[in-house]
């Protein structure tokens, strides 16, 4: 399978020439066909797409800003394509972030990411210190080997689908005044003749967050399929979890950030991750704001769950609205056809 690669000539010689070696190593022995401007962006509808972006020291590539414009203006330029990025800066800031953002355009304008879709490489490459210790090489070595697994799972990887998909549903909001629970009360109309469908509340107070244990701790009791600090997480969570093909993450906009108990949650995710990746589980959401601020919701979820836990991202994969007021949600213009289309996007992901 050929990879096409979105490369947008770098402003800076210096990361694209470091860049330039790792993709010679990645994309060897492959057909590959590059796209360097905006304008070239047309046409890519069911390709497997690789975004190589350089960065300065500033965090910005100018051709790349054109680009995203275009991705951000055209909703359906990607869709059916499969993808994954690899983003090279030549200092310690910008790289993950930049990559939040440029997830989040590809999937909107239609394209799905791989579990674990970003490969990156700050600056001094510190970031791969582990992975270097782990393979017995340096991290330059590290990096061009994170980058060629990435592109052999692009390549090979398809989303499995079932006749009859199990769903999770994670929040902690209130189904009395919540206007995310009121949209997800019309998804769940639509989904449950077809999919089995589990509801987990983490409201109890009962949730703690993630401590930090040491990997080895972490290790010992993710490969018993628990965790040190036990609870709700090991007795509910964890077998929903395994069993569900998609997680539906449900995320009122609490002071641009992802609720305080669906953060906890997915810190305390990291001791099942211990013992195996999510690289055949989906990941949706719905992000409501009072205000402002739906994206930048979104684009947590996708470096919690999609680049840190590995979940499959499906394109376009949060419904992303402004409400403030109770029963606002459901009373928006045009309202009906957007929760008609992202909960057909679930049934088509998962469903046979």
């Amino acid at each position: 399978m050929s990879i096409t690669l979105i490369y947008p000539t770098p402003d800076v010689g210096w990361a694209g020439q470091r860049l330039d070696g790792v993709l010679k190593h990645a994309l060897a022995g492959r057909e590959v066909c590059t796209v360097r401007r905006a304008e070239e962006l047309s046409g890519l509808e069911g390709l497997r797409l690789l975004l190589a972006l350089p960065l300065g020291d500033t965090g910005v590539n100018l051709e790349y800003m054109r680009m995203l414009a275009r991705l951000r203006k055209e909703p359906n330029l990607l869709d059916g394509c499969t993808g994954g990025l690899i983003v090279d800066g030549a200092g310690e800031l910008y790289t993950k972030s930049a990559a939040a953002e440029a997830a989040l355009a590809l999937n909107m304008a239609g394209c799905a990411l791989v579990g674990r879709p970003l490969v990156e490489g700050t600056g001094s490459l510190a970031n791969f210190a582990v992975q270097a210790k782990n393979l017995g090489t340096d991290l330059m070595g590290a990096y061009r080997h994170a980058a060629a697994e990435l592109v052999e799972r692009m390549e090979i990887f398809s989303f499995p689908r079932k006749e009859r998909p199990q769903v999770l549903v994670l929040h902690a909001s209130s189904h009395h005044t919540s206007n995310t629970m009121d949209l997800w009360s019309k998804v769940r109309e639509r989904l449950e003749n077809r999919c089995g469908l589990q509801e987990i509340g983490l409201r109890n107070g009962t949730l703690s967050d993630c401590s930090g244990c040491p990997y080895t701790m972490c290790l010992h009791f993710g490969e018993r399929g628990g965790c040190f600090y036990g609870g709700g997480m090991q007795d509910e969570v964890y077998p929903a979890v395994r069993a569900a093909d998609a997680l539906v993450l449900l995320c009122p906009n609490y002071n641009d950030a992802l609720p305080a108990n669906l953060s906890a949650c997915i810190n305390r995710l990291t001791a099942l991750f211990r013992q195996t990746r999510f690289y055949d589980k989906s990941v949706f959401a719905i992000a409501v704001s009072g205000y402002s601020g739906g994206d930048t919701v979104a684009r947590q979820v996708i470096d919690a769950m999609s680049m840190n836990k590995s979940f499959y991202l499906p394109r376009r994969f949060a419904l992303i609205e402004t409400a403030n007021s109770p029963g606002e949600a459901l009373s928006l213009p045009g309202i009906d056809e957007r929760l008609e289309g992202f909960s057909q996007n679930i049934l088509d992901t998962l469903c046979l």
